[in-house]
């Protein structure tokens, strides 16, 4: 029984967290946190991209949104640390590219290069364990540190 209450107690916060941020207004105030320097953000210039599961087990995030079309920033909240949500982030960021690109009726098959919004991904921790990293990347924590044909960077 009491594992069980851990679990639900993860989950709240979960829900708590995928909630409060259905709201524009509480993503502009995120925005700005990560951002600072971004005090011309507006609602009207959030588009939330947050990637679903509904029915099926495809893949889904905490929050996604793209900040007027330049930007995509895709967030987890955390409980529990864990190097792995550098590949779920990069797993996100492929899915949401896509969706992207099927949105925006874009050729990746032509020979004009495509205008994609630039990524950022971010993880909150809001466990016990003491996590001293302030950016954590694949390339560093599954390779090495050598140099790949792809590094992920999550902050």
């Amino acid at each position: 029984m009491p594992n069980s209450k851990k679990i639900l107690k993860r989950n709240v916060k979960d829900s708590v967290f995928t909630s409060l941020f259905q709201d524009t207004k509480y993503i502009v105030e995120l925005y700005k946190a990560l951002h600072p320097e971004a005090d011309y953000v507006t609602e009207d210039m959030i588009e939330i991209v947050t990637l679903k599961n509904i029915l099926t087990d495809s893949l889904y995030n905490d929050l996604g949104f793209m900040m007027d079309k330049r930007l995509i920033v895709l967030v987890e909240a955390q409980s529990t640390w864990t190097v792995n949500i550098i590949i779920r982030g990069l797993m996100y960021l492929v899915q949401t590219y896509q969706d992207y690109i099927e949105k925006e009726e874009l050729n990746i098959y032509g020979s004009k290069k495509l205008e994609i919004p630039k990524p950022e991904l971010y993880v909150i921790y809001t466990g016990e364990k003491k996590v001293e990293e302030k950016e954590i990347s694949l390339s560093e924590e599954y390779f090495g540190g050598d140099e790949t044909a792809l590094d992920v960077r999550v902050k």
